[in-house]
């Protein structure tokens, strides 16, 4: 399982713990990332993701799923969310 957010691209950070003594050996700091059920108004199905706590939250914030693959840029999307931005992008230019 890839540590990644579909969402927001947070992935796994490296660091070092540190003791008392100020010995250092190498850690690795994981995103809280969970698999999401979102429910796509636009495309009416569900949408299963993996997502972070803090990309959960963004996409609550901007008004869903939809709303928040809309807004952001490709370069920031897995390929999964990019192609759901397309088939978004799809239905609502056969709204228009």
């Amino acid at each position: 399982m890839a540590r990644r957010c579909e969402v927001t691209g947070k992935g796994v950070q490296t660091g070092n713990n540190v003791s008392h003594a100020n010995n250092k050996s190498r850690r690795r700091f994981l995103p809280n990332v969970r698999e999401v059920v979102f429910m796509s108004d636009m495309l009416r199905r569900n949408v299963r993701l993996k997502v972070s706590a803090h990309g959960l939250r963004s996409v609550e914030h901007n008004g869903g799923i939809d709303a928040w693959l809309l807004k952001t840029s490709d370069d920031k999307l897995s390929p999964d969310a990019v192609r759901l931005k397309r088939a978004l992008k799809k239905v609502t230019a056969k709204a228009a």
